[in-house]
């Protein structure tokens, strides 16, 4: 049945605990990029390059964090970027944030479908990969459907998983190097110092790990998304704003000196970096070495707990900012319903289509539209990025201008504006060098190009598309909206 908008409308429901909200952005940047494609950073740069690369971007992240954080929790609104951007940048700029923010993530949601067949068929390799992602699309829908509290929940579970893993890997690890690990020798530094090591392809290896870094932090940002929706934002979001940081930076920091001490940067597994084959990740390889049989299969159910996560969070963030949209007018009104449990289930309805009809077009036999529609995806992440830091240093601008008190906001970012201004240089460095071995090949590949940079092009098309046709302009600072608000 579909829900129509009322005058009696529910509002969103502020049910997520602070422990939902630390494991909402916990959940949402640890996974394979960490349970797999960290061997492959440590093999490209050299166990100090992975680190220094991820160092760097963790300094870039939490910059980004803090920037969120000081907007959320001052105006905690489930729109959150979108919302920021229209507010503090342009009309047009929040309108292109919004929409590129959902179909990031509902294209997001589709990868992780493909993801999970082949997870599943490391068990049972008979069984058509279709239906288990449409088993694993049903669950996603179903604990969106009823109510936020039932995401908050669920994902705590899916992320307390991936932390226990990650921690039992780290306290191995380090009793191995510290020689306290019973039937395994400890290789000393001996690792850092083989061959090229601890640097390892010079400036452009540093490069393309940082990518790779900056990929694996996504999904931090989910946290000012579920802003809207948590209890007592002003006080919650900080809270957590300055402990989730923390946690994941000393989750891959760790995990990184870990995988460069105990495995050499020459061991060709590490070179392996597809999520189909749980063999080859540091950490199975690692759990196999201090003799635990069974570490192929607990790998996979981590990782596949890993996917699950990403696509419940992808659905909820998107289903979020859909519905923000339409309540701004930004997209049809039908999306500004919500549930009486206060689920905006026709925007759930729509993100859910949008999944599964980009997952088809995999096994269709159109995999050629499907890896453009990832690829495109991919660059999503990062413009969002930078529509944060944007936002915040227009924001704090804009609050002072009309007279606002540092001292009154529930968080306040710390250097600024070397914060926001740091990350979008930086953040802007990651996103225009994506593909830049395309630039220096001696054939351009073309295809390749577009695939990756189309995102750039279409987010300006659509942001000065909507200033042509609505007349926005950038907003001035003493003409922001920059009271606090709380839906």
């Amino acid at each position: 049945m579909t829900d129509t908008p009322s005058t009696n409308q529910p509002h969103l429901q502020r049910s997520l605990k602070p422990r939902h909200l630390n494991m909402i952005a916990i959940g949402g940047s640890i996974g394979t990029g960490l349970f797999v494609a960290s061997g492959a950073t440590v093999a490209t740069a050299g166990p100090g390059g992975a680190l220094l690369a991820y160092a760097l971007i963790g300094v870039m992240v939490y910059f980004l964090m803090t920037s969120l954080g000081e907007m959320a929790a001052h105006m905690p609104v489930s729109g959150s970027f979108s919302t920021y951007g229209s507010r503090f940048v342009d009309e047009g700029f929040g309108f292109a944030q919004g929409w590129n923010y959902w179909y990031n993530w509902a294209v997001t949601i589709a990868a992780e479908l493909v993801a999970a067949q082949l997870i599943m068929s490391f068990w049972l390799p008979e069984v058509p990969g279709i239906y288990w992602s449409a088993l694993f699309l049903g669950l996603m829908f179903l604990l969106n459907f009823v109510s936020v509290k039932g995401f908050g929940e669920s994902e705590f579970w899916f992320a307390l998983i991936k932390v226990v893993a990650v921690v039992v890997f780290i306290g191995i690890g380090l009793a191995t190097i510290l020689g306290i690990m019973g039937g395994i020798e400890s290789p000393g530094f001996s690792n850092f110092t083989t061959g090229d090591a601890p640097f390892v392809g010079g400036l452009q290896a540093m490069v393309g790990v940082a990518m790779i870094a900056g990929f694996s932090f996504q999904g931090t940002e989910l946290i000012g998304i579920a802003a809207g929706e948590s209890e007592n934002p002003r006080k919650n979001i900080p809270i957590a704003i300055r402990q989730v940081f923390w946690r994941i930076l000393m989750f891959y920091i760790l995990a990184i000196f870990v995988i460069g001490m105990l495995i050499p940067y020459t061991d060709p597994s590490l070179l392996q970096n597809d999520a189909s084959d749980i063999s080859v990740s540091p950490f199975t390889l690692l759990f196999e070495r201090a003799g635990f049989a069974a570490a192929a299969s607990v790998m996979n159910a981590v990782i596949l707990t890993a996917i699950l996560s990403a696509g419940n969070s992808g659905m909820y963030a998107s289903t979020r900012m859909l519905y923000n949209l339409a309540k701004q007018g930004k997209a049809p009104r039908l999306f500004a319903s919500l549930s009486a449990s206060g689920v905006p289930r026709n925007a759930l309805y729509a993100t859910t289509l949008v999944g599964a009809l980009c997952f088809f077009t995999s096994i269709v036999g159109d995999s050629t539209l499907y890896t453009w529609l990832l690829n495109t995806s991919g660059m999503c992440g990062f413009i969002a990025w930078l529509g944060i830091a944007v936002s915040h240093y227009r924001f704090r601008k804009g609050y002072l201008a009309q007279g606002g008190r540092l001292e009154d906001l529930p968080y306040r970012a710390k250097l600024f504006p070397f914060g926001p201004l740091f990350a979008f240089s930086l953040c802007l460095v990651i996103t225009l060098g994506q593909n830049y071995q395309a630039f220096i090949a001696h054939e351009i590949d073309w295809a390749g190009l577009i695939a990756t940079y189309i995102s750039l092009p279409l987010f300006l098309a659509i942001w000065f598309g909507y200033r042509l046709k609505n007349g926005s302009r950038l907003v001035a600072y003493r003409e922001m909206d920059v009271r606090p608000t709380d839906e």
